[in-house]
């Protein structure tokens, strides 16, 4: 458990994500918004735990940073 909860240090991911979303997130190797900068929408959204909820919360979090996913 030492290691979730070391990560999550780490981690700037929205603190209100669904825990299957973090899971999912977490498993993936995502801890950091700046990892979303690379990728689609749609290929985050094919992850297990993920759904629209997660996804407008990222997106949410991505903007506060003058982050977005990749265009595509």
């Amino acid at each position: 458990m030492a290691d979730f909860n070391e990560s999550k240090l780490d981690s700037d991911l929205p603190a209100k994500l669904s825990k299957p979303a973090q899971r999912a997130l977490t498993a993936a190797g995502y801890s950091r918004l700046e990892q979303f900068t690379t990728l689609r929408e749609a290929e985050v959204l094919k992850l297990h735990g993920m759904g629209p909820k997660a996804m407008d919360q990222i997106r949410q979090a991505l903007a506060a940073k003058g982050l977005a996913f990749a265009e595509g």
